[in-house]
């Protein structure tokens, strides 16, 4: 299995968050720091904000942190709010599989999605976050003014 890029982007960016929970953070800043897309961030920090994992300041000195503390998010239900976790055809209700009715595809898969996900419900961000020292210094964030 493989998470999507936007999936990928908004984890990364609550790690982000979590590492500088004592100020804003702006989109350009996390931007620079991953070396990803400005224009994918903004359309992540949206929905992130949206889900209200995030608050966004608007104006000047604004920026985006954590709606919460970081033991609050769940990187399981973070998972589960932005990827389709329907693997396979069968999963959907638009199935027209002509071997559903007998296969254990379906059943296999989702045994294994689920053992996938309660994996990542056992984890927090806050659990993400043990090597800030390290990560920030990976990071080599820069302060954009």
């Amino acid at each position: 299995m493989q998470l999507t890029q936007y999936t990928d982007f908004s984890l990364r960016t609550l790690i982000y968050l979590g590492l500088h929970s004592d100020a804003l953070s702006t989109i350009t800043e996390i931007s620079a720091s991953y070396k990803i897309s400005r224009n994918h961030l903004v359309k992540v920090v949206h929905q992130l904000g949206a889900q209200g994992l995030i608050v966004t300041v608007r104006g000047k000195g604004g920026g985006i942190r954590l709606a919460g503390s970081p033991d609050e998010i769940n990187i399981g239900d973070v998972v589960r709010r932005f990827e389709s976790l329907a693997l396979v055809e069968c999963f959907s209700d638009s199935n027209t599989c002509a071997i559903s009715p007998s296969c254990r595809l379906r059943g296999v898969l989702k045994e294994a999605m689920q053992s996938f996900m309660s994996v990542l419900d056992n984890y927090t961000l806050k659990d993400l976050l043990v090597n800030q020292k390290k990560m920030k210094s990976l990071l080599k964030v820069v302060v954009m003014q």
